[in-house]
């Protein structure tokens, strides 16, 4: 964490300065905004999150709840997600609360007595080396507690405001004028004018509706309680993920839950007509069932409720009919479940709708600032589209394994069955975990062709951290920490063989390129910021942090910034040798001629490029960024 780069100042460092012109209290909606976000679920929260650190980007937040979520709703934070709440400082305290799922276990009836329950299999639930994060069980409101106060410490103080009902979404004719949005307000009914509006408000989205977007798939007639409990058992594995599949009385999801004591019960209710009403009473009688001849004895019910949730993906993610790219962009988004709908069984709901305004975010930012132009936004449906019909894709796979372990008559056919629910388990462990999104080559990504050089950082996957050391200070950390929710671009410099320190390394040539005035990392940074403020560069040489003295790099990765024109010290860095973590072998980094990997403002990785590949640099940059003047 960096700090002081202004000057000092006492107190909590993650509570930033007040920006000019902005208030501590955010008082009644404005008539404009740039940004309105509808909805404050974990996709609404993360964007809203985003946003408040350009407090030049006037934002607000409306959800027609009377106050934040307290209890209840999704709780598995997949890795990929611990990953991105590092870029907001927040996976520390993420994964300090939460209950870590390090197994998964299986349990069908006992071949010798189908009265019985019998452990089938287990499974570690991550395998090694695939994060440097694990995957945790958290409390939705607990994860949008934390995003709050994120918005609360921002410069823009942005707040939610409250008991704000939005009515309904208008978007004119004409592609300079703003959409505007009826709001019902606690003193009655308001319109704001707003240059984009983000719809993350749930599966009966009001924003979708407004703009013509449909929901296309099919609903489910079968129902799933679920319940919080503090319970006492006799069921040995009640602190582990469970599947628990019954020989007569159906099958449950079980997940523990943070804090030691609590757990929580996906109850397969089977089909039911869709005006039945179940209470938690006929809930649990059905869990205990399934538990039997384990005891199962509820001392407290902190959360119960009955869901149906079919298979649905909206037809388009934006206002902008597929006929109208050429002469119209986006002002009107959804994310989430106003985007996407599924069961709950992989668990990937809540993940899936942060990645979608994860991704949103970081475009809004750089079009509102003048970066890049407006059709830069066509590109948040083009990838985010396919990433949910993928997730669907899965996820009707997962519950066909499920079913039919759970329907067939025939013991042996079961047996099969529960075997087909571990295989699909294991199958599908890269995508549960969040790691499955491969972004096409497109705008935003490159193609394969210098793969070779970075075998480890494929574009269009998420960058994938491993630990170095920084040579200003013999700090050993992971490299993709330094990637903070902030807009900007990180390129990582890999050098060559050759001694960085001498005039013929290839990397040394880069960074005299990045310097000049041709390269793109001048052309579209702004006079007047700090030199990092668009680009954050990083090199990483291949010698020990012991041979190499942080004065010997090259200016780039030793930047003076801020008001008082201080060096930052932290963007250059050495494996870590003499173990296996080095971090050239863990990513299959050429030795021999290095490599320079380009990563978007969401972790994704966009190039992998040789390190004198200055013109496909410089050509990748100018397809959808505007020279700064």
């Amino acid at each position: 964490m960096q700090y002081f780069l202004d000057g000092y100042r006492s107190g909590d460092p993650r509570i930033h300065p007040l920006a000019e012109g902005r208030s501590a209290e955010q008082g009644p909606l404005p008539e404009e905004v740039d940004v309105l976000i509808v909805g404050t679920g974990p996709a609404g929260l993360l964007l809203a999150a985003q946003l408040s650190t350009t407090p030049e980007i006037v934002t607000r937040v409306v959800e027609k709840a009377e106050g934040p979520l307290e209890v209840g709703r999704a709780d598995g934070i997949a890795c990929r997600t611990v990953e991105m709440f590092e870029a907001f400082g927040l996976a520390g305290r993420l994964t300090t609360e939460a209950y870590w799922i390090n197994e998964t276990h299986f349990w069908g009836p006992d071949a010798d007595d189908k009265a019985r329950i019998t452990r089938l299999g287990r499974v570690q639930d991550v395998r090694d080396g695939l994060s440097e994060f694990p995957h945790v069980i958290v409390n939705q409101a607990r994860l949008l507690d934390f995003l709050l106060e994120y918005m609360e410490n921002s410069p823009s103080r942005l707040q939610v405001d409250y008991s704000h009902e939005t009515v309904k979404v208008e978007v004119p004719e004409a592609a300079d004028e703003r959409v505007t949005v009826t709001v019902n307000t606690p003193d009655g009914e308001v319109t704001v004018r707003a240059k984009h509006v983000v719809g993350c408000d749930g599966a009966h989205s009001v924003v979708r509706d407004s703009i013509g977007r449909v929901p296309q798939g099919h609903g489910e007639d079968k129902a799933w309680g679920v319940m919080d409990l503090l319970a006492v058992t006799d069921f040995p594995d009640i602190r582990f993920k469970c599947t628990i599949q019954s020989a007569d009385a159906g099958n449950i999801l079980l997940i523990p839950r943070e804090g030691g004591y609590m757990v929580r019960l996906y109850v397969d209710m089977g089909n039911i007509a869709p005006d039945a009403w179940l209470t938690k009473e006929d809930v649990l009688e059905k869990a205990q069932a399934v538990l039997a001849p384990y005891t199962f004895e509820v001392k407290e019910t902190a959360w119960f409720s009955v869901y149906r949730v079919g298979h649905r993906v909206t037809d388009k993610f934006d206002d902008v009919d597929d006929d109208q790219m050429e002469s119209r962009t986006p002002r009107v988004f959804i994310a989430g479940d106003a985007c996407h709908t599924h069961t709950a069984k992989a668990g990937q709901g809540m993940n899936v709708s942060m990645q979608d305004t994860f991704n949103l975010g970081w475009k809004l930012i750089s079009v509102l600032q003048g970066r890049s132009p407006a059709s830069l936004l066509h590109t948040y449906n083009a990838e985010r589209h396919v990433i949910a019909e993928n997730l669907i894709e899965m996820d009707t796979r997962w519950s066909k394994a499920i079913g039919a372990a759970q329907d067939s008559d025939d013991p042996q056919a079961a047996m099969k069955g529960l075997a087909e629910v571990q295989r699909q388990f294991v199958t599908n462990s890269e995508f549960t975990a969040g790691f499955a999104t491969h972004y096409a080559p497109d705008l935003l990504t490159g193609d394969d062709t210098h793969l070779h050089l970075a075998t480890g950082f494929p574009p269009g996957r998420r960058f994938h951290s491993a630990e170095v050391i920084r040579l200003g200070d013999a700090r050993q950390a992971h490299l993709g920490h330094v990637h903070r929710a902030d807009g900007r671009w990180r390129v990582y410099a890999f050098a060559d063989m050759v001694d960085p320190r001498s005039p013929g390394s290839r990397f040394n040539a880069l960074m005299d390129f990045l310097a000049s005035e041709a390269s793109p990392i001048r052309r579209f940074t702004p006079q007047g910021v700090d030199p990092d403020a668009v680009f954050d560069i990083h090199g990483i040489i291949q010698q020990s942090h012991l041979e190499v003295d942080w004065a010997d790099m090259h200016d780039v990765l030793k930047p003076h910034k801020g008001a008082l024109g201080l060096q930052d010290y932290q963007k250059a860095h050495a494996p870590v040798l003499g173990t296996d973590q080095d971090i050239f072998d863990l990513r299959g980094i050429d030795r021999g001629a290095g490599a320079l990997v380009v990563v978007r403002p969401d972790q994704y990785v966009s190039l992998v490029l040789p390190l004198d590949g200055f013109d496909e640099l410089t050509e990748f940059f100018t397809r959808f960024m505007i020279e700064a003047t």
